[in-house]
């Protein structure tokens, strides 16, 4: 339990299986009073995460939008400014590859698609907690970026990449924007893995690949990333701001 997050309510986006599922819960186990969940279409997933919010003595809720288009975000800062206008923790994990497509594929539909939940989604619902968060003179805010912000990404992944660098860019400027107003903003960037995304994306010989590459010798897991997001949220990183943290089993260091 960490008694700086007592009483504070988190948001984590795309919460309703892995890296996010993941941090909700270690809020919810470390302190927090109260963890709101976004959610877009695994709504059973988000009932289970919700279930073990509640098991901690935690207030849950979630809420659903589809946070790849401009209306579906418009309409989350809606949803949330009548639930939980007063959001302490912000975790922007929602993201997603959509589908892998090269240079003569990809069109401007899946463009926009992996740009809006990737990146948008993180500079607007940021834009939206940070009153609040100004007001009380207290916030947090984690992004997720990727090793592919680094290393520019797999096959058919270079705008999900460019997504991601995106966002570990933001969280350098907002860094230096809302430093000087008590709200540390930081990023963690996690390499590959093992969870439903790269069951969705990745073949088994891709990922066998990866674990070749990667001096730890496996793929990460969801609660290594989630450990390292609620670091970020303690006091311990109270001295850390407009940071990526790369957790990738030294597969890029840099």
């Amino acid at each position: 339990m960490l008694a700086e997050l007592e009483g504070k309510t988190a948001l984590v986006t795309g919460a309703s299986r892995g890296i996010g599922a993941a941090a909700a819960l270690a809020l919810a186990r470390n302190g927090c009073a109260r963890v709101v969940i976004h959610y877009n279409s695994y709504a059973e997933g988000a009932e289970n995460v919700l279930t073990g919010i509640r098991a901690a003595g935690v207030r849950a809720e979630a809420l659903q939008s589809d946070l790849s288009t401009p209306a579906g975000i418009r309409a989350f800062r809606e949803q949330l400014r009548a639930a939980a206008p007063d959001v302490d923790i912000l975790v922007n994990n929602a993201g997603s590859l959509v589908r892998r497509a090269g240079l003569p594929d990809l069109n401007e539909e899946l463009f926009d698609r992996v740009m809006d939940l990737n990146f948008r989604s993180a500079w607007f619902l940021s834009q939206e907690v940070t009153p609040s968060m100004i007001r009380k003179g207290w916030g947090v805010i984690i992004n997720v970026s990727s090793i592919a912000a680094r290393n520019g990404g797999g096959p058919g992944a270079a705008i999900y990449a460019a997504s991601k660098a995106a966002v570990a860019c933001i969280t350098k400027g907002l860094a230096k924007e809302l430093a000087p107003k008590g709200i540390r903003v930081n990023a963690v960037s996690p390499g590959t893995v093992d969870n439903h995304f790269h069951r969705q994306f990745s073949t088994r010989e891709m990922l066998d690949a990866v674990v070749k590459a990667t001096p730890a010798g496996k793929l990460g897991d969801d609660d290594e990333v989630a450990d390292a997001i609620l670091f970020l949220c303690s006091q311990a990183s109270r001295y850390i701001h407009g940071q990526t943290i790369e957790i990738n089993g030294g597969m890029f260091m840099v």
